[in-house]
């Protein structure tokens, strides 16, 4: 089989779409010798190293040369030589769009955020979506998504057949796993955190994820309970309005909140399984990796009722409406204080967690790539 994968998600710091294209390209990497041919491609060009994407270096491969190496070849020739690869090999683009280039290749759709929350996310993003989308699916052959509840929504929005459309789960990477309290404790201290005696949400910080409809409802338990679970909410800044940096601050003030911002890769596995629970009320995901992460962690989750959320927790996790605040504070209290629920839910998620994995998410992905191929 000859395979192109479209690394462009690719930038560090990692997002969940960048975590997605290089737990495909890791796993194509180490199998290398299953296919015929193998390539990275990132903006007409080929990338020889997809590792050098994360440490911005991504190179352009050698360029074809004639007699002896010294002549250069003509762009035009380049530009022939890039088309007639494309034409030969399977495309599989893991963040929603084709080149114009490409014809008949496999897209993986995350979600339909742009489409049903476009006020979460950047002009400039919703009109590269009006602008080329369209045409990503006319010319798509197959797409992908993460989860079995965008797929039916893709179904529904764009009317594509559900046999051109195939689900498939992600995973969570082998440093998510339970952690004793020994195991941790120098890194915790480091940020002030002791094992078992917070609270986490990692999130980026943007309206669809219901951050501030948190932050409300942790205020309002018990402060006897706030006083001895804080807060931590971990990850990049997104659209941070001025209402959510108000309520951020004030909880800091208060000693019941700690905003870490972006967390290094490396210890936020250890973050996850030093948290009491875990909590995510995102009104909407395409998967929602951070409640499979707290799971495989070992960690009583809390999360919404709406979305793919369900479908990731498996029974795991505490299910709420999101924008009930009533539910959602009682929920919070019920996922730090009922053991007999905790201790099921832990098992369970551990159980939910031990059935999936990226290498499993790698292999499902190549097998429709050789559908095509």
């Amino acid at each position: 089989m000859k395979l192109i994968l479209a690394v462009d998600a690719l930038i560090p710091p990692l997002t969940g779409i960048g975590r997605y294209a290089w737990e495909l390209a890791s796993h194509y990497q180490a199998c290398s010798k299953e296919f015929d041919s193998i390539r990275y491609y990132f903006a007409d060009r080929w990338i020889a190293d997809p590792a050098d994407m994360l440490q911005g270096l991504g190179s352009e491969a050698v360029t074809p040369t004639r007699d002896r190496g010294f002549f250069r070849a003509p762009k035009s020739w380049r530009r022939w030589r890039m088309q007639r690869d494309l034409r030969q090999h399977v495309f599989h683009s893991p963040n929603y769009f084709l080149p114009e280039s490409v014809d008949g290749g496999i897209v993986t759709v995350h979600d339909l955020s742009v489409f049903k929350y476009p006020e979460t996310h950047p002009a400039a993003r919703i009109k590269h979506f009006e602008s080329g989308f369209a045409s990503t699916l006319k010319r798509a052959a197959h797409l992908i998504t993460d989860s079995e509840a965008i797929r039916a929504e893709v179904i529904d929005y764009f009317g594509w057949s559900p046999t051109r459309i195939t689900a498939i789960g992600l995973g969570a990477r082998q440093e998510f796993r339970p952690r004793s309290a020994h195991e941790i404790a120098a890194e915790l201290n480091e940020h002030g955190l002791v094992h078992g005696e917070y609270s986490l949400c990692v999130s980026t910080l943007e309206p669809r994820k219901r951050i501030d409809r948190l932050l409300a409802a942790y205020l309002d338990l018990p402060s006897s309970l706030r006083t001895r679970y804080p807060l931590v909410l971990a990850g990049s800044t997104g659209w941070l309005s001025d209402a959510l940096r108000e309520q951020i601050e004030r909880g800091e003030r208060e000693g019941w909140l700690r905003y870490l911002g972006f967390v290094e890769e490396a210890f936020l596995p250890l973050l996850y399984s030093g948290a009491r629970a875990f909590l995510f009320p995102s009104i909407y995901e395409g998967f929602g990796l951070p409640v499979l992460e707290a799971m495989a962690s070992g960690i009583p989750t809390l999360t919404s009722n709406c979305s793919s959320l369900p479908e990731v927790a498996d029974g795991a996790a505490w299910l709420v409406e999101p924008d009930d605040h009533k539910l959602l504070r009682d929920g919070i209290e019920l996922v730090l204080c009922d053991e007999t629920w905790r201790r099921a839910a832990t098992a369970r998620g551990l159980h939910v967690a031990s059935t999936v994995s990226w290498e499993r998410c790698a292999k499902r992905t190549l097998a429709v790539c050789r559908r095509f191929g």
